[in-house]
């Protein structure tokens, strides 16, 4: 398959997935957030993969929505604001219900929606300098699509801490909140993805599948239909248009102080 915004490469039993808009930070777009979605369903398809590694080419693995794409936003209606957040939530299920192990190498800058990525994620490795943050509230909206699979990861009392404040926080913090499994150095990091892939492949693929499948159950995860993704597609839809969204993101835009400020 040929994408744009994203690279694939496949190896044995193993596939590369790299977002590649180093441009800007690998910041989500709607095209971006349509081919990763392509290629994580694509691959799970696949009878010959069974571990998927996901990274981020350039300074960062992902710095959030795109301001373009943050523009464009703005000015859409709200039944377009719903769609679109179907969208994003959809990336963030195809990846969750994914039966392949997932492992996410991230780098330089983990924010907004790309939390939700490695929240949807099996393994999480963090460089050591990776910045995080979920800083939707500083925009006047909130982290509503992410949030089931952030909350079911880290649990109430962490998701509140750094949703409700929006700072910005470490990779060791973010491996004592649960986000990450695994904090290195740079120079660690492939040695540390290689072992978990060793791991994976030592064990069989229908097992990793059908694990995958109970630690949803447990978590009260496992349904992809449950009306949960369409209530916070609502609710994002909800926040921006609302007149806290919209002078946050102005804000933003004329690099200015909100109005709540």
């Amino acid at each position: 398959m040929d994408f744009n915004t994203i690279k694939v490469q496949l190896g044995e039993s193993m596939a590369w997935v790299s977002l590649d808009r180093p441009e800007v930070r690998n910041a989500m777009n709607a095209e971006l957030i349509r081919e990763l979605t392509e290629a994580f369903d694509w691959l799970n398809s696949r009878n010959d993969i069974r571990v998927i590694i996901l990274k981020g080419n350039g300074k960062c693995f992902c710095a959030g929505a795109d301001l373009a794409y943050m523009k464009d936003m703005a000015g859409f209606s709200y039944n377009q604001n719903i769609a679109d957040a179907q969208k994003l939530s959809k990336l963030f299920q195809t990846i969750h219900f994914c039966n392949k192990a997932v492992i996410v190498d991230v780098h330089g800058a983990c924010i907004g929606g790309a939390n939700g990525i490695i929240a949807a994620a099996d393994i999480v490795i963090a460089e050591r300098e990776t910045k995080f943050a979920f800083s939707e509230v500083r925009l006047g909206i909130t982290p509503a699509t992410i949030s089931p699979f952030v909350v079911s990861k880290i649990g109430h009392t962490a998701a509140k801490e750094l949703m409700l404040t929006g700072r910005r926080f470490t990779a060791a913090e973010a491996k004592e909140f649960g986000l990450v499994n695994i904090v290195a150095n740079e120079a660690e990091m492939i040695d540390t993805e290689r072992v978990y892939i060793d791991h994976f492949l030592h064990a069989a693929p229908d097992a990793i599948a059908e694990c995958k499948s109970l630690l949803r159950m447990v978590t009260g995860t496992d349904d992809p239909h449950s009306p949960v993704f369409m209530q916070t597609s609502v609710a994002i839809a909800n926040q921006r248009i609302s007149k806290a969204g919209q002078e946050g993101m102005k804000a933003f835009f004329e690099k200015r102080k909100p109005n709540w400020e």
